[in-house]
């Protein structure tokens, strides 16, 4: 009887194994800075080289790097050794174990659980932050109360593409209908809401979802599960789409799950408005955007004008005065309120009352003596609740996965879990990975993104320079001037030695304290290119920084690699990875290109969106199956793990500086563009292989008798 021979083992040292170790750990970690380090260069280079405006808390940025880096090498491992193995395994044996029902059944639960463990999801959720509930009250409710119902209905449209996914390839069903259906679903619902006071304003964040979908957890895991189902679904060998197709359909059905969402709770929510009317007392009722009256307080302390603000208190400036100073002797509240101390002087002085200045008057003293500047970032940072949040996180996207992806392994297909110690291993390396990498878009890429996105504006407009800010003690009322526009208005303005130099600056009211002669001056820079606000000049300048973020970072996507070797196999040469890399790259790079100039000028999204995509179904129905797999699949491998934070986090930067309602819509735009791309470049390829064919037919070969003799 023969016996299996086992694989041959070798006895290392405990050195030689801890040096094993490091090697292996160091060459994943270059891995991970290779793919980072270009892009975050590149950005802190522009704003310190180009826009002349230094990075603001630059140690606390290059830590929240480091642990991008650090978490993403753990995330990236782990989901190779844990959560993978599973998922291909499930990918191979449930074809051919399971009926078609506990098929799509599986499917539909591994979509919507593959998207909570996103790293990107959590983004969509901070983004929050930056929308005002007044302006967009649909659009704040989903990002801030109800999130967790935006995530979900994100889950359940990436699960309904798989179940879509998979009875396709039972089917062998071509992927052209499925696109032109829920295209012009898509459209229509599109159209609808463009003209909805509050669904237009979510236009631009479903389209995004469906970018935050494809990532590094859900691409992988829908595909080993596609692979295998059309694998066991071809037997004859005939299907060579080797799971295509399926990561379209689950970036394109979320959109249309996002927007259904919004036409739901449209109904519930109040129509956009100023501040004041937002927070009037006989509207309190109806804004049902927040979980309690004080939480509606806080938020008008932090984001209204000061006149919204009484309204939030019915009128009574006391009570104001009052629940501001019980905010400003609690560090937490304060700091859960206004995030960092100097926000908190800056409404001191902007609206604080005579009482509430004296009560803080050590706070001002200190901003008025250059204290301020010293402070450490890190001082208002809750290093508990930070931490905490998220390792919550990380274990309510991981380990739902990973229990549902062990209950199909045991209970539906009988089979042992194979290298199990490994699997362990890698899920607590994604564990830990993804705890630290959300840590780290927290303190690095979100900083970073919105720093650019907000200083970028400099370059067509003038902006306030809050890094150069100061305060001059002495200051008199008569000191000011007042200079008459051409149309009779006025303007205050006074004159400041700055380095020798006697420069002019604009006086606000609100900047200064009149009892103490304190003035909290804040320069003003930009446009940097350009003689006029919002000059073509530095409007292009800002366009092709966006292009060459959006080449560049497409360059750096590991994915990218693998699906032009995978193109370049499955068209025999005629498709060559390079050619296929450069066309996803130039179609990001144009696409965000495209989503900065609609936040610049404040185009709506379906109007930029509209008319590309329906160019976009001529040209795939011009096109063969397989370049039409290829072509919509390649945006799946452009939204990675660092793109989504930085792209998602400038837009919201730069809409916030112009005064748009959001900055969403960049991704969306750099979604369909590499698929016109691709697509436009595989129709070249198409005629050209049909040139070269039509060439070499015999009735096209001019025989000599010599041929004929042979």
């Amino acid at each position: 009887m023969n016996k299996k021979k086992e694989s041959p083992r070798f006895r290392v040292s405990s050195n030689e194994a801890i040096n094993m170790i490091l090697r292996y750990i160091r060459i994943k970690v270059s891995e991970q800075i290779k793919a980072v380090s270009g892009i975050i260069v590149y950005l802190i280079l522009f704003q310190a080289l180009v826009l002349g405006i230094p990075i603001l808390d630059a140690s606390v940025i290059a830590l929240g790097m480091v642990m991008v880096i650090l978490g993403l090498t753990f995330f990236m491992e782990g989901l190779l050794l844990g959560i993978m193995p599973m998922g291909e395994e499930i990918g191979i044996r449930l074809p051919q174990k399971a009926k078609v029902h506990v098929i799509l059944t599986i499917a539909f639960i591994l979509g919507l659980a593959s998207t909570f463990a996103e790293p990107a999801i959590g983004v969509l959720k901070a983004a929050g932050s930056s929308v005002l509930a007044w302006e967009a009250p649909l659009l704040f409710l989903f990002l801030n109360k109800y999130s967790s119902y935006l995530v979900a209905a994100v889950g359940i449209g990436v699960g309904l593409a798989l179940v879509l996914g998979m009875f396709r390839f039972l089917k062998g069903w071509s992927l052209k209908p499925y696109i032109y259906i829920l295209i012009s679903i898509l459209l229509g619902l599109s159209l609808y809401a463009s003209f909805h006071p509050n669904l237009k304003h979510i236009i631009g964040l479903a389209w995004d979802c469906g970018g935050v979908t494809t990532g590094p957890v859900t691409v992988p895991l829908v595909l080993a599960l596609g692979i295998g189902i059309s694998h066991v679904a071809n037997r004859g060998g005939e299907n060579t789409e080797g799971g295509f197709g399926v990561v379209t359909l689950a970036s394109l059905v979320p959109v249309i799950a996002v927007l259904i969402l919004g036409m739901m709770f449209s109904a519930q929510v109040p129509a956009p408005m100023d501040d004041v009317s937002f927070f009037a007392p006989d509207n309190h009722e109806s804004v049902n955007l927040f979980d309690s009256v004080s939480e509606m307080q806080d938020y008008a302390i932090s984001k209204a004008s000061y006149p919204a603000q009484l309204n939030a208190f019915n009128g009574r400036e006391d009570d104001l005065m009052a629940y501001v100073a019980k905010i400003g002797s609690s560090e937490a509240r304060l700091r859960e309120v206004f995030t960092t101390l100097d926000n908190f002087r800056t409404w001191l002085v902007q609206n604080g009352s005579i009482g509430i200045k004296d009560q803080f008057s050590e706070i001002l003293t200190l901003e008025a003596e250059g204290v301020a500047a010293a402070n450490n970032p890190l001082d208002d940072l809750d290093v508990v609740t930070y931490i905490s949040r998220n390792v919550s996180s990380a274990l309510r996207a991981i380990v739902p996965l990973s229990l549902f992806l062990l209950a199909v392994l045991y209970f539906v297909l009988r089979e042992r879990l194979a290298k199990a110690d490994e699997v362990l291993l890698g899920l607590a390396f994604a564990l830990v990975g993804m705890a630290v990498f959300g840590g780290g878009i927290e303190l690095g890429l979100s900083k970073i993104g919105d720093q650019v996105g907000s200083n970028l504006p400099v370059s067509f407009a003038p902006m306030e320079n809050h890094a150069g800010r100061s305060i001059i003690k002495g200051f008199d009322k008569e000191l000011v001037n007042v200079a008459v526009q051409p149309d009779g208005s006025t303007t205050e303005f006074f004159y400041y030695e700055d380095h020798g130099k006697i420069k002019v600056a604009k006086f606000d009211a609100k900047n200064f304290d009149e009892i103490r002669k304190l003035y909290r001056y804040v320069p003003v820079r930009g446009p940097l290119f350009g003689r006029s606000p919002y000059s073509m000049a530095g409007i292009l300048v800002v366009m092709i920084f966006a292009f060459i973020m959006g080449y560049s970072a497409t360059l750096a996507e590991p994915a990218l690699n693998a699906l032009g070797l995978t193109v370049e196999d499955i068209t025999v040469g005629a498709f060559k990875k390079s050619l296929l890399i450069q066309s996803v790259a130039m179609g990001v790079g144009t696409g965000i290109m495209l989503g900065v100039a609609k936040i610049v000028w404040n185009i709506p999204l379906f109007w930029m969106l509209g008319p590309l995509y329906l160019l976009l179904l001529v040209v795939t129905y011009l096109s063969t199956e397989e370049f039409v797999n290829i072509g919509w699949d390649s945006a799946g491998v452009t939204t990675g793990p660092i793109t989504v934070p930085l792209v998602l986090s400038m837009g919201l930067g730069i809409g916030t500086q112009v005064g748009v309602v959001e900055g969403f819509g960049i991704l969306a735009m750099a979604s369909v563009c590499p698929i016109l791309f691709v697509l436009g470049m595989g129709l070249v390829v198409n005629l050209r292989r049909k040139a070269f064919l039509k060439e070499y037919e015999p009735e096209n070969l001019e025989l000599t008798h010599e041929d004929v003799a042979v």
